[in-house]
């Protein structure tokens, strides 16, 4: 069994906002959205693996020591739609009551990630519009030093590729262990996905159909394995692949190739 902390693909809505005179915009209602949900499921399936889905929120607002905590205690981090601002950035940083006193610094979680995969952790890196490059460049993973354990190479301008129709998938290595068992024909259209560019000493498992854009793709940095899905693993991209047959083998397959390896 994997320890696997799960940071994103939460939201929380405020309103609707109802204008009941010029002066008084009143929101009304405030709701939490777990889009997580879907791939928390599917991990810990069968008691296979346990899994700590948090929002983005609560890992900006890790204090000093904590995410260190958290590199220990698990097997598998996994990223969706956590732009770079919440590794670089801490809310102490625009707390004014705190400026002028004890210089603001905090341990730099890009820096932390990089190392727990040099020494034997694991990563998930999921799409969205705030992963990869992302919406005008908002992601940013490939401007930081996350690029050294990507298995992809992000893009230098926005990288989205969006559609109603959707696409497919194909696969170029039907035989990989992250494929055991799937027929990706009979997933239901996908209707974005972040492009990316392979790497060299990384495999491209599967293609988006009918395209020359990664949908898979596995690699490794040090004594870690990492694994870049270039789509969300929840709505809205993946509002009809979280009702895919075969999406919780898809994501068991995943976590066990990260923990395995080749052998899985």
């Amino acid at each position: 069994m994997a320890r696997i902390y799960y940071v994103g693909d939460w939201a929380l809505m405020l309103g609707p906002v109802f204008a009941e005179t010029p002066f008084n915009y009143a929101p009304k209602g405030t709701e939490i959205f777990n889009y997580g949900k879907w791939l928390k499921s599917a991990l810990e399936v069968d008691g296979k693996n346990e899994v700590l889905s948090v929002p983005t929120w609560e890992f900006y607002g890790l204090a000093p020591g904590e995410y260190e905590k958290v590199i220990e205690t698990n097997d598998i981090l996994v990223f969706s739609d956590v732009e770079a601002k919440n590794f670089h950035l801490n809310p102490s940083f625009f707390d004014r009551s705190k400026f002028g006193g004890t210089p603001l610094t905090f341990p730099d979680r890009v820096r932390l990630t990089v190392e727990a995969v040099s020494a034997g952790k694991h990563v998930m890196f999921l799409g969205g519009w705030l992963s990869f490059n992302g919406e005008l460049g908002k992601g940013g993973w490939g401007r930081t030093e996350l690029r050294e354990i990507l298995p992809v190479e992000c893009l230098d301008f926005e990288d989205l590729r969006e559609s109603t129709e959707g696409w497919g998938a194909e696969a170029l290595l039907p035989d990989h262990p992250t494929l055991n068992g799937l027929d990706l024909s009979t997933l239901p259209p996908v209707l974005g996905y972040n492009r990316v560019l392979p790497k060299k000493g990384s495999e491209v498992v599967a293609n988006w159909k009918g395209t020359e854009d990664p949908m898979l793709v596995c690699g490794s940095h040090g004594l870690g394995r990492v694994l870049a899905y270039t789509s969300d693993p929840a709505p809205h991209w993946g509002c009809n692949f979280v009702y895919w047959k075969q999406y919780q083998r898809f994501w068991q397959n995943a976590a066990r190739w990260l923990v395995n390896g080749p052998q899985s």
